[in-house]
């Protein structure tokens, strides 16, 4: 399988406000950790393991971050970096789902695991 190349979509950059220079700069390494992690996991003995193990990590970020735009709004602060790391990590997510046929080794995988904690699908 191909490596993952990730990126950063113009339009969360876009939103940023214009003297967002370090946060840019900050998505670009995060991103880059990202994809050779993900690189890495694609590599491993259980390729879909790890990586369903990155994409939760992903998940848990994203609603971590949506949290905080509600959080911000209520104090009356400008929540756009926030939304901003929100957007990232969804779209990193549908990156790696849109890598190749990784999105049906992700579903197994995941439905693998619903069935070994003990829940059967309706």
């Amino acid at each position: 399988m191909d490596d993952i190349e990730l990126g950063i979509p113009s339009g969360i950059v876009e939103s940023l406000p214009p003297d967002s220079e370090d946060t840019k700069r900050d998505m670009e390494q995060a991103v880059g950790g990202w994809e050779r992690e993900l690189n890495a996991a694609l590599n491993s003995e259980e390729p879909a393991s790890a990586v369903v193990d990155h994409i939760e990590q992903f998940e848990s970020r994203w609603e971590a971050y949506d949290e905080y735009v509600v959080e911000l709004r209520a104090w009356g602060q400008s929540p756009i970096y926030a939304m901003a790391w929100r957007d990232l990590h969804a779209a990193v997510i549908a990156q790696i789902y849109d890598h190749e046929n990784l999105d049906e080794r992700i579903n197994r995988e995941r439905n693998a695991r619903i069935v070994d904690d003990g829940i059967r699908p309706g």
